[in-house]
Order: structure tokens, then sequence, then C-alpha cells
């Protein structure tokens, strides 16, 4: 019924979408509860509540404009119920800024594909991929991302391969400056911090293992046919295709590399992996299978928050 229901793109998709996206904000939120609520504890988490949709709005328009499935909701559904798998990923504010910000860049890295205004997709998408590492470091790491697309569109033009450096300077140039003038010190609002955190010990409960385990076997799974169908997409979506792999392989280092493991992290795989698995799900032929595939994906978080 569920495979069903989000196998068009509908309005009542997106309300139910909503739904999950705000039951996720609201588990989030519970440890507030002793907070005041204030004018300005509203306003924030309304601010907040309204970037996650903004975000979704994002994932969906990405994944439409460059056929990365077919005429579905499935990759939406997905993106939900992963917010919910993980409810903590609504509640860090710098890293639902800094995941906004890199799906901007990816937009525009994807929108290379029809090679008009190269020179200033090039500087955009290196130009959001910066401001992203401002609000989390790590994500510096999709500027990876520009530099493969520019290889896999056999881009020779010299130029081409220096602007997204110059991108990334101007967000550096203008960080140091406002610093300077809010601050007095060069490097105070850039909160740069490049360690790497190599303790998982905050994952060893219920709830984690559980979830982690759901996106990694459900997303190896999938991994494996997407790449296999790679092949059979139409030429000049594939690089577009490809991309997305390796956008999933970056947000998985990006996890790996967490200073602080609080599971928010991982955030950054969802809109990738909601992709992959709903191409595989477009695979398959049999309607029970797909049924039982996609209600495990989307029963186990609502599981999740009974423990």
């Amino acid at each position: 019924m569920i495979a069903s229901l989000f196998s068009k793109s509908k309005p009542i998709n997106f309300v139910v979408v909503l739904f999950i996206t705000l039951l996720a904000f609201t588990m989030a939120r519970i440890p507030l509860v002793n907070q005041p609520i204030t004018i300005a504890f509203i306003f924030k988490q309304l601010s907040v509540f309204l970037l996650c949709c903004l975000t979704i709005l994002v994932v969906n328009f990405i994944i439409s404009k460059n056929n990365l499935t077919k005429k579905n909701n499935y990759d939406v559904l997905l993106y939900s119920v992963f917010l919910l798998t993980f409810v903590q990923t609504t509640g860090d504010i710098n890293i639902l800024f800094a995941n906004f910000f890199f799906l901007l860049g990816l937009r525009r890295i994807m929108s290379l594909r029809t090679e008009k205004n190269v020179k200033k997709k090039l500087f955009d998408a290196a130009f959001w991929i910066a401001i992203a590492s401002l609000f989390y470091f790590w994500a510096i790491l999709f500027f990876v991302l520009i530099i493969v697309s520019l290889l896999l569109y056999s881009d020779n033009h010299l130029r081409h391969w220096i602007i997204p450096y110059t991108g990334v300077a101007s967000v550096f140039i203008l960080s140091v400056c406002t610093s300077i003038i809010v601050t007095g010190d060069y490097f105070k609002l850039l909160h740069i911090n490049p360690t790497i955190g190599a303790d998982f010990t905050s994952y060893n409960s219920l709830k984690y293992l559980v979830g982690i385990t759901m996106l990694l076997s459900f997303g190896i799974w999938a991994s494996i046919f997407y790449l296999k169908n790679l092949k059979s997409k139409k030429k000049s979506f594939r690089a577009s295709f490809q991309i997305v792999i390796i956008a999933f392989l970056v947000a998985a280092l990006v996890i790996a590399m967490a200073p602080n493991k609080t599971g928010s992290e991982f955030l950054f795989a969802f809109a990738p992996l909601a992709i992959i698995i709903t191409n595989y799900l477009e695979t398959i032929e049999e309607n029970w299978f797909k049924e039982v595939f996609l209600s495990i994906l989307v029963v186990v978080p609502f599981i999740l928050l009974l423990l």
C-alpha cells in the first residue's frame, strides 16, 4: 500500500512527508520541554523546521530536474523516514545549514551537464560548499564532487579547473573580513575544527545500532543494483548518477571523520541514499516485495521511537 501510494507524484504525499518530518522534529526537541517558552524560542524552532522542509524541496528539485528517479515520491518519503530514524539530525542547526548549502552546491554540480554557464556554475558550487564548511568543517570534502564532475564531463579548459578554488577563496576572504569587523580577530567566526573523531561508543545503543544497520544493509544492497544499472541510463544523465554514488561515499567519509559522533552527521548521506534506494525500488517488478522492502524502511523508524 505504501509503495502504491508513493508510486506517483501527488500533493497528499508531501502532506505525509511533512507529517513525518514534523514528528522527527518534535521528538528531537523533547529534551527542551523544560526550557521557558519565549517568542525567540518559538521563532527559532519554526525557522529550523522551515529549513528542514526547504531542504526536502531542494532534494526534490535536484532529483526532478536531473531525472535521477522516475515520477514518484519514494525519494522524499525515504528522506523523511531517514530523519525519523535519526531524529538528532533535526536538532543540530549547524549540520542542518551545512547540509542545506551542500545540496545547493550539488544542485549546481548536477546542472553542469547542460554545458551552459559552466564558469558561473562551478563558482557557485564551490561557493556553496565552502559556505557549508563554515557550519561543519568536514563538509569541505564535498569539494571533491566538483573535481569529479570535471573529470566525468572531460573538461579540458584550464580556467574551469581554477574557478572552483576562487569560489572557496571568496568565502574565506569574506569570512575573515567579517570576523575582523565583528570580533576584531581574523578567524574567530570561522569555527575551523579539522579534528577527526575516532570514538564510536556513542553509537553503542539499540536505536543507533538498528538505524545504522538498516541504512547500511539496505543502502549497500541498493547500491549494487544502482551501479549495475548505470550503463542503462541515458548518456546525457549518466554522469549525474555517478556523482550521486560518489556523494554517498564522501558522506560516509564525513560521518566517519565527524569529531563528535552525535548521529546528526548522518544527515549528509540522506539525499544520495534516498536517490540510490529509490532507483532500486523502481527496478523491483514484484509488487509484494516492493511493499515489504519499503514498509520495513518506513515502519522501523516508528518502532525506534518507542525504544
